[in-house]
């Protein structure tokens, strides 16, 4: 079976990439990275994808007069390279409705907090002035209001006891490359499924590994 090609846009170090990469190298993997995209020159991410032997473009939000312009860009670069599904992995600028709407539901996003709490910036020094004693990541897709969007995935960690903002980011990021391949895996694999705004996943089990609820052609639980 085709593996389901993937675009990754980035602006920065690319840690979420790596991942991507990583996961890329494994034969169970159900999808490839086909393309990645950043719109800053220095970013790091450009590098592990040429290292990777992948196909690396860079677009500069600055080359172009509006966001419209910019975003047809990407759509162009996209589409180019036959690009099924659209991963945003530290991709800071924010993308056109128009963009958006032609990628509804192949287009999906990283965030660094348990959705729908702690949405925009600067999540790691909020959720420690909050006190609050879990924090994590969310796998979403994308919708026209930033940081939400039907949840694919999340995945939690404690905040301890003298945990700094970037204490806290380093163990959100463990689990973030975790939860990144897992959610791309699951959608190229067919098992997620989107009731209105929310996601059923398709390969629930319970505690004796029986199917919950399984993706058609699965044998049905006893």
């Amino acid at each position: 079976m085709a593996r389901l090609r993937l675009g990754v846009l980035i602006s920065g170090h690319g840690s979420n990439l790596q991942a991507l990469i990583d996961a890329n190298l494994k034969r169970d993997f159900g999808a490839e990275v086909a393309l990645v995209v950043s719109n800053q020159s220095d970013a790091y991410g450009l590098a592990r994808a040429r290292d990777a032997g992948l196909a690396a473009a860079l677009i500069s939000h600055r080359d172009y007069r509006t966001r419209d312009e910019f975003d047809a860009a990407l759509d162009d670069a996209l589409n180019a390279e036959g690009v099924e599904l659209v991963c945003l992995a530290g991709f800071m600028r924010v993308l056109g409705t128009g963009f958006v709407e032609r990628w509804k539901n192949r287009l999906i996003n990283i965030h660094p907090s348990l959705l729908p709490a702690f949405k925009g910036l600067d999540v790691h020094r909020r959720v420690i002035a909050a006190g609050v004693r879990l924090s994590g990541c969310t796998v979403h897709y994308v919708r026209a209001e930033i940081d939400n969007g039907p949840i694919i995935v999340q995945g939690a960690v404690p905040v301890l006891a003298g945990d700094t903002a970037e204490t806290l980011e380093a163990r959100v990021h463990e689990i973030e490359h975790q939860c990144y391949p897992l959610a791309v895996d699951l959608i190229a694999k067919g098992r997620v499924q989107i009731e209105g705004e929310c996601v059923r996943l398709l390969d629930v089990r319970d505690a004796r590994g029986r199917l919950i609820n399984p993706a058609p052609g699965d044998p049905k639980p006893a």
